[in-house]
């Protein structure tokens, strides 16, 4: 068992759950609950209870999968299950699931009667390195991707990557987006390491070092006032791909999918207006081109892209808000760039579509 202490709580990596039962022991509890979406009731919950003392009771709230299902809406089914099954404030959530899941749960949790405690077992590669940890919880509004949620820490993560085993070759493609942003922006060592990154055995070390990086910067600064900004790289660009995605295609782009075209944007933004080397930035296009899929991104769309992005978390005084690279490895924020150059970004991205 490998374990990441954190502000207030601890990541633990394990694949029985020893700490899990030992945590809900301890804490005694009066009232369980598991939160799971559809694929994660069939496909994971099986393996935690099969871990789970035989005499544990706890209720079983279920919601719809996707992104598009992370709303008010759903969140009050949330609440009003908790209600209907008497949670009170000694009451433990569950949250057993991806990024959807863990950030509803860990919302719902935090406002039900002004906070409950939740714990987060993240079952996607993706949830697993970014959604579960640092605290943030949130809900969309108006395809605004968590533009309602708080900073509230879970009670503690717990990370089996044996989970991983239940997701196609996509789902861990899309996750792995979020960890070549953690080495873009933190650690350069972490990225040469990154390229031997087998998608068909993925490898618990590398997702711990991924966790480490998010961990370490988060703590340094938990309500995102200052270095936790870097985090945001590719996300100012790659949230609006994202929402725009799931607005208008039949088949919506995946998180991670989105946050790779948003890397290569916001990667030419650092090399015109953070110093980021061009040899730098074609090492960066090539080997996101490398990995994620290509979109068929059209000009036509660019004035609704920056009007998404106009109602970004990150903004400040109307401006548009940016992490932006110097080099491999090394990231700043409180880049506020004009429309002009996000567009000439989009362009980039589409100049080089192979």
């Amino acid at each position: 068992m490998k374990k990441i202490d954190s502000i207030g709580y601890s990541v633990f990596f394990e694949k029985r759950f020893e700490s899990l039962v030992k945590f809900i022991k301890d804490k005694s509890y009066s009232n369980i609950f598991i939160l799971t979406d559809r694929n994660t009731d069939e496909f994971c919950l099986p393996l935690l209870t099969s871990v789970l003392p035989v005499d544990l009771s706890y209720d079983l709230i279920e919601v719809d999968p996707g992104e598009e299902n992370k709303n008010i809406d759903f969140c009050i089914g949330i609440w009003k299950m908790l209600l209907d099954f008497g949670a009170e404030r000694n009451s433990l959530l569950i949250n057993l699931g991806g990024g959807v899941v863990t950030d509803m749960g860990g919302f719902a949790a935090s406002t039900y009667k002004r906070g409950i405690d939740f714990i987060q077992i993240p079952t996607t590669l993706l949830s697993q390195v970014d959604a579960s940890i640092g605290g943030k919880t949130g809900i969309d509004m108006d395809t605004v991707k968590n533009i309602i949620g708080t900073f509230t820490q879970p009670e503690a993560v717990f990370i089996n990557v044996d989970f991983l085993k239940t997701l196609n070759r996509r789902q861990l493609v899309s996750g792995y987006a979020e960890m070549i942003k953690h080495a873009f922006i933190f650690d350069a060592d972490y990225y040469q390491e990154l390229k031997d990154f087998n998608f068909d055995n993925p490898n618990e070390k590398l997702i711990h070092r991924s966790v480490e990086i998010k961990n370490e910067v988060v703590t340094q600064d938990p309500k995102e006032r200052g270095l936790r900004k870097i985090l945001n790289f590719g996300h100012t660009i790659g949230h609006a791909v994202e929402t725009y995605s799931l607005d208008h295609d039949k088949k919506p782009l995946l998180h991670g999918e989105a946050i790779a075209i948003g890397m290569i944007c916001e990667a030419y933004l650092s090399h015109l207006h953070n110093g980021l080397e061009a040899n730098q930035l074609n090492e960066i296009v090539e080997s996101v081109r490398s990995i994620f899929p290509d979109y068929n991104l059209k000009p036509a769309t660019f004035t609704e892209l920056i009007k998404i992005m106009k109602n970004d978390k990150k903004n400040n005084d109307g401006k548009i808000g940016f992490a932006l690279l110097t080099e491999i490895g090394k990231c700043s924020f409180n880049h506020y760039l004009e429309e002009d150059a996000i567009k000439a970004a989009l362009d980039f991205y589409l100049d080089s579509n192979p």
